[in-house]
């Protein structure tokens, strides 16, 4: 067996430089990979606007101006959800909106938003007008239906705390209006 004149495993032979030079390449590989995330993920529903183009985000629930009276109390957006409602292929916002009251159970009013032509939001359907004096539970939209349970009173004399009846309503962009069905349209009403 020939013997090497270099001593065995003399590239292993490590010094402070060779530790000095793989810890900045690894720092530069991390400053690297820092500096090239990709964009922020968001829960917003967006959509291909009509002309082919950029996605478009629906709109903003908190930032609409709802016709709801609170007496000087602030509005409330209980629940939200977006969806193309009337198939142009922009997101819609539907909300569920109800004064801030500090008891009871103020009643809710159920809007439609779209991008006006100002920077705010516009309302453009009132699905439960809060004269009605319903509370709105268990919204959603799918498939471009609306659906939600209405919780009401039977008369005048059961507490506002506890509402007694109970009805199940969806509604579907038909033509030029929404349609209300006494049954959720997307359970065979």
């Amino acid at each position: 067996m020939q013997t090497s004149a270099l001593p065995d495993l003399a590239h292993t032979a490590t010094k402070p430089v060779h530790w000095l030079a793989t810890a900045t390449a690894m720092a530069a590989v991390v400053a690297c990979a820092g500096l090239l995330q990709p964009g922020t993920a968001t829960a917003t529903a967006s959509a291909a606007s009509s002309r082919g183009g950029a996605p478009v985000a629906a709109p903003d629930a908190a930032a609409a101006a709802y016709p709801l009276d609170c007496g000087g109390a602030k509005n409330v957006v209980t629940h939200e959800a977006a969806g193309d409602l009337d198939g142009d292929g922009r997101p819609e916002t539907v909300a569920v909106v109800r004064c801030d009251a500090g008891t009871g159970t103020p009643p809710s009013g159920v809007y439609v938003l779209t991008h006006g032509s100002g920077a705010a939001p516009t309302v453009v359907a009132t699905l439960v007008d809060p004269a009605r004096k319903l509370t709105v539970t268990d919204f959603s939209v799918r498939d471009g239906i609306v659906s939600a349970t209405l919780l009401g009173y039977s008369s005048a004399d059961v507490p506002r705390c506890c509402p007694d009846e109970q009805e199940r309503a969806g509604w579907r962009w038909e033509g030029d209006a929404f349609v209300r069905s006494a049954q959720d349209p997307a359970r065979g009403a």
